[in-house]
């Protein structure tokens, strides 16, 4: 038995010895780079940097790097103790240019949508990431009410939608800036925003509500602000004489605004055209583009002055070409003053002259009511003219006068069937209408020497 017993044992040491030999083969097999059994130290190790990894979060805006890109799904290194994943579904949502630029390497902006998913993977999301980050910079506008540059996206019978990033904010009717609503027309919301969609529009944000995924905007109150920086560069860089094209943006009895892009200047009823007019909207509308030429810049005063009438062929060059001294021309009677009548030459474009107390008649004239009415057309003889100073001295009472028969014989008498074709527009005005202006003047010189003063400054103070 104890012959057996020393053959079990011995037995056992060889077979161990054996183990012990096959292992440290093995292990010398073992080619570098090859994975090992994994060692207590080891996973320690590794518990260690999962530890280390930091925690995320549900709602957490992380950056990552793109490990892996497929069809199917996106890996994401954000630093977890696993890649996070971007589902298909998500992708399927995408264009092609923004796939073809979520390759490996590639930084990218993700959402926490769930910390931990299948396998222990984060599950993210780029297009939320994006839209957080708009809903943070909406509310950073909120908090310093700067004013935001976007386009107008679409309308509901509300008002106007537009984008913040890829956030869909809504500006109420009211809160659209008066100027774009003077533009609208018809009763249903196609016809009055509809033409809209894809306007510039400027806006400040005067609500945030993610909860209710609610963003309010203003353009009204964001043109306040946007004007007036607008203003300022544009006083800086306009120079008289520019000629620029802008939109009229608001008529008054004295002239009319026109917005030149962020400034308004106004253009003075006597710098509209060179016909006579009694309101400027006998010659253009809320709304209409026009070109003007700069005439004055005050930047002290921070008032610019327009003109239209400078950019149309002068009336007063043409007349001097077609008339004369002493020729007799047709003309119609447009105001009443104490001192004589003036009266607009038919067939030109906005030429007008005086017919001086002294020579309504041979007879002595208290008032010219005594022998013409405002729309009276007249034959009249042209005893003066200054085209430079655009003065015109008519006289009615030498029509007739013997000594200019020679003269006459010269011209063709003037045809009244034509040339009244161009005043007909003019019978529904206000025939006294400018008379009170000119009943304090009591001579020529003294009318002339009131039209000379600038006008522009004197009713932009009283705008």
């Amino acid at each position: 038995e104890a012959e057996a017993e020393a053959e079990t044992e011995a037995e056992a040491e060889a077979s161990a010895a054996a183990e012990i030999d096959v292992v440290e083969a093995e292990a010398e097999a073992v080619e570098p780079g090859e994975p090992t059994e994994m060692t207590m130290a080891d996973w320690l190790e590794q518990q260690e940097a999962a530890d280390a990894a930091p925690k995320i979060r549900r709602g957490d805006i992380l950056e990552g790097v793109v490990a892996h890109s497929m069809p199917t799904e996106i890996l994401i290194d954000v630093g977890a103790k696993a890649e996070g994943i971007v589902s298909g579904r998500e992708l399927e949502q995408m264009d092609r240019e923004t796939l073809e630029t979520l390759k490996p390497g590639t930084p990218v902006t993700v959402y926490v949508l769930r910390p931990e998913g299948p396998g222990g993977a984060p599950v993210l999301s780029l297009s939320r990431a994006q839209e957080e980050q708009d809903w943070r910079e909406a509310e950073a506008y909120f908090e310093s009410q700067a004013v935001y540059e976007s386009k107008v996206n679409g309308y509901n019978k509300g008002g106007l939608i537009v984008r913040f990033g890829r956030v869909r904010g809504f500006v109420p009717a009211s809160q659209i800036s008066a100027e774009r609503r003077r533009r609208t027309a018809g009763s249903t919301p196609n016809e009055r925003w509809g033409p809209m969609v894809g306007d510039d529009i400027m806006i400040k944000v005067v609500e945030v509500d993610r909860a209710r995924n609610r963003l309010i905007l203003s353009e009204r109150a964001a043109m306040t602000e946007w004007r007036k920086r607008k203003k300022e560069e544009l006083l800086q860089d306009l120079n008289v004489g520019e000629v620029r094209e802008g939109r009229v943006i608001s008529i008054a009895d004295f002239g009319v605004f026109v917005d030149l892009g962020g400034a308004d200047g106004l253009v003075h009823l006597t710098e509209l055209t060179w016909r006579h007019i009694v309101h400027p909207k006998e010659i253009v509308r809320i709304g209409q583009k026009v070109r003007v030429k700069v005439i004055s810049v005050d930047r002290e005063r921070r008032r610019i002055g327009l003109s239209m009438k400078q950019l149309e062929e002068d009336p007063w060059d043409t007349f001097a070409h077609t008339f004369e001294i002493n020729q007799l021309v047709q003309g119609k009677i447009t105001k009443l003053t104490k001192f004589g009548a003036f009266s607009h030459i038919i067939g030109t474009d906005g030429v007008e002259g005086l017919i001086h107390i002294s020579e309504l008649s041979d007879a002595r004239v208290g008032h010219p009511r005594e022998v013409v009415q405002v729309g009276d057309v007249l034959t009249l003889r042209i005893i003066k003219f200054d085209a430079e100073e655009r003065r015109l001295g008519l006289s009615l009472k030498q029509v007739t006068a013997p000594r200019f028969a020679d003269f006459d014989w010269q011209f063709e008498p003037p045809a009244e069937t034509d040339l009244l074709k161009d005043d007909d527009e003019d019978e529904g005005e206000d025939e006294s209408a400018g008379a009170e202006d000119f009943e304090a003047l009591e001579t020529v010189e003294e009318f002339e020497a009131d039209a000379a003063e600038d006008p522009v400054t004197e009713d932009a103070e009283g705008a």
